[in-house]
């Protein structure tokens, strides 16, 4: 865990270092990670031990805020009614998690998760990115894993609006591949068509 942690935070300081002014007080951010890190073997077992709370649910714990235009909100789908920023990334992308198993009993669940997920990708001013994992590892099990299947709401329709990137493994010449394109209005309007 603190191996994997420490390895993050020194792969990201020359970027980090190289794109902001404050680059020590942006790089103090990734303290209670390697702190978190310290107490489990992997670094994948801090993010699956937190569950995620609306941005405003810790706010009696904040400190005296940095002045800075950049900060980062991480936030339910519930929650982001109503709010924009100017790029979202939307995580877990696949059937199961987008729509929730646990909200398919009936058709109205289906439907409720439909409009949760057009209120997620339309939170987006400029930049959309919405991630499925390719494989879902089975911890217990060693090595074993199954194939992620794309959440139903990526109709290949919806898909023909975006680009598709895929990196089997994060090194730096998949990375280098990844370009950032505005795809919000593409995507707005064949949503708007699906959902009427």
């Amino acid at each position: 865990g603190t191996k994997q942690a420490e390895a993050l935070r020194q792969a990201m300081a020359p970027l980090i270092r190289a794109a902001y002014d404050n680059p020590e007080e942006r790089l103090a951010d990734l303290d209670p990670l390697v702190e978190a890190a310290a107490s489990v073997p992997r670094l994948s077992d801090v993010a699956a031990d937190h569950a995620l709370e609306p941005p405003r649910s810790t706010g009696d714990l904040a400190g005296t805020p940095a002045i800075d235009e950049d900060w980062l909100v991480i936030s339910t789908l519930h929650s982001a009614k109503g709010l924009e920023w100017d790029a979202v990334h939307i995580i877990h992308a696949a059937d199961g998690n987008i729509p929730s198993d646990m909200a398919l009993t009936d058709r109205n669940g289906l439907e409720e998760e439909r409009r949760l997920f057009y209120v997620g990708v339309t939170r987006a001013r400029h930049d959309l990115h919405v991630y499925v994992p390719l494989r879902y590892h089975h911890r217990p099990n060693g090595d074993q894993h199954s194939w992620g299947q794309p959440s139903r709401f990526l109709s290949a329709s919806v898909k023909a609006t975006m680009d598709e990137v895929t990196l089997l493994r994060p090194d730096a010449e998949n990375l280098a591949d990844i370009a950032t394109v505005d795809t919000t209005s593409a995507v707005d309007a064949e949503l708007g068509d699906l959902f009427g």
